[in-house]
């Protein structure tokens, strides 16, 4: 069973100095608009790996963006099969969904260890009020997720098996360098019971493929996670052109 998230008090990162700003994937904020999300921010939550960030069906008061780490949001059946939905990293903001409908449609749980920046959900319709500019961030981060939820389903629904593993170790390593997540290897943090889950394969079916992409010396299973060894292979063969290279808001 899933850890519950604790709160942390002992470390809050000044937006001034947020490290996500030194990134060229992002783009950079108006004084006006720096300011608001200093006073928005109410924290930093810090969630060890595999705890729950979000819970199907709960009411939240917060969401949160994504300081560092990783993790995925994933919905499950009364007997307890459960479909990884989309993975969550550095900059993606969680916990909108709950903000509007009220509760959460999906749970969250964190890959490894995760920092999140934590802000007051009964505050962001000041945001709306207030910042054109960053309430247009918010419609854009919604209208990306659903661009990568729609091509998530093209995947499970007409790709072959091993083309949807390359799929998805291919856009996870993309996601990964853009975010330069990864620390001297190209290691992702996930089992193969993450990726048939994602897939909708069986944990064998799921094996099988791996080692297909393996034997064509695209990826390398380890204990810790898989090892990309061609990103560029594996999306040339998911037939997957990748995401384009401009910037991204973040909040």
């Amino acid at each position: 069973m899933a850890k519950a998230a604790a709160m942390v008090h002992g470390r809050r990162t000044p937006c001034e100095q947020c490290p996500l700003r030194s990134l060229p994937h992002f783009r950079e904020f108006e004084r006006d608009e720096l300011n608001f999300i200093s006073g928005f921010k109410k924290g930093e939550l810090l969630v060890d790996a595999g705890a729950t960030i979000f819970l199907e069906g709960a009411h939240s008061a917060h969401l949160f963006t994504i300081l560092s780490g990783w993790g995925f949001r994933y919905k499950t059946l009364e007997d307890g099969r459960r479909q990884i939905l989309n993975y969550v990293m550095p900059g993606d903001l969680i916990g909108l969904q709950g903000s509007i409908m009220g509760e959460m449609q999906h749970s969250t749980e964190a890959l490894s260890p995760i920092s999140l920046c934590v802000f007051e959900r009964t505050e962001l319709m000041t945001l709306y009020n207030s910042h054109a500019s960053l309430a247009y961030d918010l419609t854009w981060i919604a209208s990306r997720e659903e661009r990568i939820l729609d091509e998530h389903l093209l995947s499970i629904g007409r790709r072959s098996a091993v083309e949807r593993a390359a799929y998805l170790i291919a856009y996870l390593h993309q996601r990964a360098s853009t975010l330069r997540l990864f620390n001297g290897s190209k290691v992702i943090p996930i089992t193969q019971q993450h990726v048939a889950d994602t897939l909708g394969l069986s944990v064998v079916h799921t094996n099988k493929t791996l080692k297909k992409l393996a034997s064509r010396g695209l990826l390398l299973w380890q204990e810790r996670g898989c090892e990309v060894l061609d990103g560029d292979g594996l999306a040339k063969l998911a037939g997957w052109d990748g995401f384009d290279s401009g910037k991204r808001p973040f909040i």
